[in-house]
């Protein structure tokens, strides 16, 4: 079984310290940074924008992997790639025309991902697996960090796994919200590869710890 990738969410980062808690993302087993991109009307929360997320760029020494939680987002698939996302992830929720949405992504040169809400089935995506490089799962609800995980996700993830051998798909499945721990070997057993470690990670004691902790029980 491959090696789980943990992405460490810098929305629970100290924005007073960004510099500092990037540095240490660096300095950590983390794989990826995970962005969340939120406009306040897709979800009920504003995050950071291009500024902050070309400031992350500049001193980032890992992939980006930015989840968009916007609605319209092709007005700026371009931009994202200038400020140099590796991945790029819409919401199915948000894209009237999803095939066209993850062609415009490739096309920029960035991977391809699709984000789904805890109540959008996965079922939905079936047409579209053959295109996607990831496929993020809420595992809460969009919008706040500090969640507490729904326990139907492993249900989801197990689906989604089987429509990926059926398919004989490689895309990447990676879930968002609630992560710790006590739910990180679970979820690489039911399937995921992608493990999205917010305030679990940046409220420890000792960060590089817990993420090396995380790394450690999902191999």
């Amino acid at each position: 079984m491959a090696q789980t990738l943990i992405a460490p969410s810098v929305l629970a980062a100290d924005f007073a310290n960004l510099q500092r808690d990037v540095t240490m993302i660096n300095q950590s087993m983390a794989d990826w940074f995970h962005i969340d991109i939120m406009d306040g009307v897709f979800v009920p929360n504003i995050s950071f924008g291009m500024p902050v997320l070309k400031a992350i760029g500049t001193h980032a020494q890992k992939p980006l992997d930015v989840h968009l939680m916007i609605v319209d987002p092709d007005r700026y698939i371009q931009t994202f790639a200038e400020l140099g996302a590796a991945i790029l992830t819409v919401h199915y929720e948000a894209c009237t025309h999803l095939h066209r949405s993850l062609q415009a992504i490739k096309q920029q040169g960035m991977k391809a991902g699709v984000a789904l809400n805890p109540h959008t089935p996965v079922s939905l995506l079936k047409d579209v697996l053959g295109d996607l490089d990831l496929v993020c799962l809420m595992s809460v609800n969009p919008g706040f960090g500090g969640q507490k995980f729904i326990e139907h996700t492993y249900q989801k993830v197990r689906e989604l796994n089987s429509l990926r051998q059926e398919q004989n798909a490689n895309f990447l499945i990676e879930i968002d919200g609630g992560v710790t721990s006590d739910n990180a070997l679970a979820l690489k057993e039911a399937g995921a590869d992608v493990l999205v470690a917010g305030s679990f990670v940046f409220n420890a004691e000792d960060p590089l710890a817990t993420v090396a902790h995380l790394k450690k029980i999902t191999q």
